[in-house]
């Protein structure tokens, strides 16, 4: 199985499955004598931990972080950065019926197909439980990132119908994490957890949307023509599970401007600026230097705890319904795995950059 590796410069492969032993990672081409913050980097893989509220799965994993290499006396050394997370609290016998049959919208038949051979537990590789590995690389892409002052931060912008109808600009990154179901907005937050127990008690799920804001990008980082920066986001972000969409500026709406009302116009007040950013801080695939700013479209969970129809092995039409812990809505957890991607993909091209010219 190839496609474990991520960027160019600072690089993440990760390896392990939901319910073996451990999964883990190594990241190289982290720059020497950065100074690791241990805490901050275990409070943001708290932050995607299962367990942490009544509105997501309640597996209980304390995920706890264990370098392994590339750190000495706190800080980097240069060499790879390997790290792993114990799994503590696997149930394998709540997949044990799925050895022979294909959920609807998940892996099970994909790998199948694919590899002749798959780890029905959990999903095995395919299960979400990698992404706390890319928590843990994009903490430390963070640290990096903070020597060059550019801060990220994301939020729930949308669950299923329901919608935060703030821009970006208006939103206080301090109030992200007031609430459980990490939306900016008490009004719109209380409304989204609402709903989201009354679907979990239909047994059912819904999905929305994460958006993610990039402040202080230096301006320059992209590789034309097909390593822009936004096609590496766009790649970033669709590499997490249950990602259907991505959007940058003004995005899908772009089709309903003139161009006359889209084109962001230059000034030069202490520096060239444009006056609007429609273009989201991305202007042929470089950063311009403004807020970078996209959505992140999640589908629902597909296990359903309900009856749904399927198939098994053999071709058999079966009816199938969901065991196990399972979150409703992902988007709470997720919020950490999309700002963890952007600062991988920031952090690489940062480092990137600084090779292009003297």
């Amino acid at each position: 199985m190839s496609g474990n590796s991520f960027g160019n410069i600072f690089t993440l492969t990760t390896f392990g499955e939901s319910h073996g032993e451990a999964i883990g990672g190594i990241i190289d081409g982290c720059p020497s004598d950065l100074k690791i913050d241990f805490d901050f980097i275990q409070h943001e893989s708290d932050r995607r931990k299962p367990g942490q509220s009544h509105i997501v799965t309640q597996r209980k994993e304390n995920d706890a972080v264990h370098f392994l290499s590339g750190i000495f006396e706190g800080l980097t050394t240069g060499a790879p950065i390997g790290f792993v997370i114990n799994n503590e609290n696997p149930k394998s016998k709540d997949y044990s019926h799925l050895k022979d049959t294909y959920r609807p919208s998940h892996a099970d038949f994909t790998y199948q197909q694919k590899y002749g051979h798959r780890d029905y537990r959990g999903g095995g590789r395919s299960s979400a439980r990698e992404t706390a590995c890319r928590v843990v690389a994009g903490a430390v892409a963070k640290l990096l990132l903070n020597h060059y002052n550019v801060q990220l931060f994301a939020y729930v912008s949308q669950v299923h119908n329901i919608k935060l109808n703030k821009s970006h600009t208006e939103i206080n990154a301090a109030d992200i994490e007031k609430n459980i179901i990490r939306c900016p907005d008490e009004n719109t937050a209380q409304q989204m957890i609402e709903h989201i127990e009354n679907i979990r008690k239909q047994g059912d799920t819904v999905g929305g949307t994460i958006t993610c804001v990039v402040k202080n990008t230096p301006i320059g980082l992209g590789e034309p023509v097909f390593n822009k920066l936004h096609a590496e986001l766009a790649k970033a972000m669709l590499s997490i599970n249950a990602v259907k969409g991505f959007e940058y500026g003004a995005g899908f709406n772009s089709i309903n401007y003139k161009g006359s009302e889209l084109n962001d116009i230059f000034e030069n007040k202490g520096g060239i600026h444009t006056k609007t950013n429609h273009s989201g801080g991305i202007q042929g695939g470089i950063s311009n230097g403004e807020d970078i700013y996209f959505n992140v479209a999640f589908k629902p969970v597909a296990t359903l705890m309900q009856p749904q129809q399927s198939v098994n092995s053999a071709g058999d039409e079966i009816i199938l319904e969901g065991r196990g812990r399972h979150d409703p809505c992902v988007l709470p957890r997720a919020v950490p795995i999309v700002e963890a991607m952007a600062a991988l993909v920031l952090a690489d091209y940062l480092l990137l950059n600084k090779t292009t010219k003297l």
